[in-house]
């Protein structure tokens, strides 16, 4: 019973809930100004980055469109963290990263926590550019960093996928909580507090940062099934990996017609 009264207890004094989004009002307006001016740069480089794509390429434009409804609908699933009042969700941004590049993902990102902020109240529009620069700005070059940093060490697609769509998560939950720490610290010391919301974010996070880890590298190798050519052209593999895996498609298909041919004869 006194269990009972002190879990009440400490529900009841627990703090404003917060998401993985920060929400509307968190943030000083200092701290939210900041972070508008450090996202800022990298949205306008996202920007001509996409125009210069585009320009190239016609279909780069639907392609980001798909990115961002991608990133849109991932970041939309909120889980809540029992140890904190607040939620937290996978980002997307990785597989974006990977796709389209990291500046042009940051743009996606930008995109995507706009609506999330307009329709659904998921984040804020004070807190809009802080949100950016964690899930769009640190989550998608953290991703693109490992994924490359991944393919140059040997690894194969889907593991370079996985620890990309790894580092993108925990990465976005790390820079959330130090954005948050630094913003709503007062007097208190930096470091501590920021540990503390981080620890607060691991019983969900951790194991959402696995599952991102498995859905990063599931697309990446089903694209590299389906459309090894759009992976070429976004320079995700080698034009020399697509002879490999059009030959490595070819045996498929004949084990396939031996093995059928085999079951009618018998």
């Amino acid at each position: 019973m006194q269990r009972l009264l002190l879990a009440t207890l400490l529900l009841a004094i627990a703090p404003p809930a917060h998401a993985m989004h920060i929400s509307e009002g968190i943030l000083p307006f200092g701290w939210a100004a900041l972070w508008f001016a450090v996202a800022l740069p990298f949205v306008a480089v996202g920007l001509r980055r996409l125009t210069a794509l585009s320009r190239d390429d016609l279909s780069m434009k639907p392609l980001v469109g798909l990115m961002a409804a991608v990133v849109f609908v991932i970041s939309c699933m909120p889980i809540p963290v029992p140890t904190a009042g607040t939620c937290s969700h996978p980002c997307g941004t990785g597989i974006a990263a990977i796709l389209v590049g990291p500046f042009v993902s940051v743009l996606i990102s930008a995109v995507a926590l706009l609506i999330q902020a307009l329709f659904l109240a998921h984040g804020g529009l004070s807190t809009w550019g802080a949100n950016i620069v964690s899930m769009g700005v640190v989550g998608s070059f953290a991703g693109w960093f490992v994924f490359r940093g991944g393919r140059m060490a040997g690894a194969n697609l889907a593991v370079a996928g996985f620890m990309a769509g790894l580092a993108t998560d925990w990465a976005t939950y790390l820079a959330t909580s130090a954005e948050l720490a630094a913003g709503i610290r007062g007097d208190a010391p930096f470091l501590p507090l920021c540990g503390k919301i981080a620890l607060a974010f691991i019983p969900t996070q951790l194991p959402l940062g696995i599952l991102e880890g498995v859905m990063t590298a599931g697309m990446v190798v089903l694209l590299s099934r389906k459309r090894p050519d759009l992976l070429v052209r976004m320079r995700v593999i080698e034009a020399a990996e697509l002879k490999l895996f059009d030959l490595q498609t070819s045996e498929v298909l004949k084990t396939s017609e031996v093995s059928g041919s085999t079951r009618r004869s018998s």
